[in-house]
């Protein structure tokens, strides 16, 4: 009898991820954080690029495994249908990985977890698709707004909204971009690093890794250029009070000067926004668990406000690989919160609206719904991330500006006449 596979940590690991992610609903992040945590460096890098790579891909995955396992993956056993993914995935979209590794090794995940029927069946299908899931991904067209989004694995409305506020072009490049991961980028709190400073974002370096050391003493905090930038636009000064309304997990909030009241309504989050305060020595920073849009009367009078505000979140979809499957608009909570921020900021006060997405619903509608003043000189600071439909904004974008996707206004709250 020919000796068994042994599967590797790494896709032991992400196969783990997978199951937890799709059968219990958990956050992929969170679940490789669980799964992952006695691997080394390396065996971890390549879990995290399975697991990631197989939850952001599996519409396509799924569809192709239909295609050429003849059978519907939803009807498959949970354990099947997982590894049939994994090993889909690193046939179709990872060079280097050998055929047989991709494919025995899921095998054997299968034979550990699953019926011993469903073996021969794995290995069956694994071998099918090793021969013609290439062709297959290489055929898909992308000519339609749904067509792309099968193509490279996107909800259907997550395509019809990029290609109505993008264009085709457009849309077809940021869904190849969020596919892939961003470059690492970490803010500078105090000491130096190795990496490349941004020219433009100030205090914003380009690193090949996160030094988790300096992570664990509050040096840098990773946080996209784009993440960065709503930081710098808020503009806060050394005696004013500025007003950060969902400043959980706390990136944006301990960039701001003067004094700072961060809010956020869950209990959790609130005590992880402290203990970022105090990992990166922020003791301007006062943090409150409450609901931004029912805060306490006596904080009022700000001179300025961030509402960083919870959304669809389609312009981090790189790294957070199962929020497309989950994502959802939430304007009317949106409008709300800039409204309450509004109300708590001086007459002649800046409001920083922004949200990590690509979608005019949550974007510029909410503004132009808020009947704030926009300040037009935001866009004069940053010209080279204006909106492209709206200059007086800013809009990141992954497939141009090589960073997370947001939103950004800065709105004057009008004086009393």
């Amino acid at each position: 009898m020919a000796a068994r596979t042994q599967v590797s940590p790494a896709r032991a690991a992400a196969f783990e991820v997978l199951r937890r992610v799709f059968e219990q609903e958990a956050y992929a992040d969170r679940a490789l954080r669980a799964a992952a945590a006695e691997l080394d460096e390396r065996d971890r890098a390549l879990a995290r690029r399975l697991a990631f790579g197989t939850v952001q891909r599996v519409r396509t995955l799924d569809h192709a495994i239909g295609a050429l396992g003849r059978r519907r993956v939803e009807k498959l056993d949970a354990s099947v249908r997982a590894a049939l993914r994994l090993g889909a995935y690193q046939l179709g979209y990872m060079d280097g990985v050998p055929r047989y590794a991709a494919v025995n090794e899921s095998v054997e995940l299968v034979r550990a977890a699953g019926p011993e029927r469903a073996v021969a069946f794995t290995n069956a299908v694994l071998r099918r698709v090793a021969e013609g899931l290439r062709p297959l991904l290489e055929a898909l067209p992308e000519g339609s707004a749904h067509e792309a989004a099968l193509k490279h694995s996107y909800p259907d409305w997550v395509a019809d909204v990029w290609w109505r506020d993008l264009g085709a072009g457009h849309a077809r490049a940021l869904m190849k971009a969020q596919n892939e991961p961003l470059e690492l980028v970490v803010r500078l709190v105090r000491g130096h690093i190795e990496g490349r400073l941004d020219p433009e974002v100030a205090g914003a370096w380009h690193v090949e890794r996160i030094d988790e050391a300096a992570l664990a003493d509050g040096r840098i905090w990773p946080q996209s250029l784009a993440s960065q930038l709503v930081g710098l636009a808020v503009g806060a000064r050394d005696e004013e009070r500025t007003l950060d309304l969902c400043a959980a997990p706390g990136g944006k909030a301990t960039m701001l000067r003067g004094e700072v009241v961060a809010v956020d309504v869950n209990e959790g989050r609130a005590r992880e926004l402290s203990e970022a305060a105090r990992r990166v020595r922020a003791t301007n920073v006062r943090v409150v668990h409450a609901d931004g849009r029912a805060l306490p009367e006596e904080l009022d009078g700000f001179d300025r406000a961030l509402v960083d505000s919870p959304c669809s979140g389609l312009g981090v979809l790189s790294s957070r690989p199962d929020l497309r499957w989950r994502a959802e608009p939430l304007p009317d909570l949106q409008l709300e919160l800039l409204r309450a921020a509004a109300a708590r900021v001086k007459p002649g006060g800046t409001v920083v609206y922004s949200v990590c997405t690509i979608n005019a619903d949550e974007s510029e509608a909410v503004v132009d719904a808020s009947r704030l003043e926009v300040d037009e000189t935001l866009a004069e600071e940053w010209p080279r991330f204006r909106h492209p439909r709206r200059p007086e904004f800013l809009q990141t974008l992954p497939h141009v500006h090589g960073t997370a996707g947001f939103f950004i206004a800065r709105l004057q709250v009008p004086s009393r006449p």
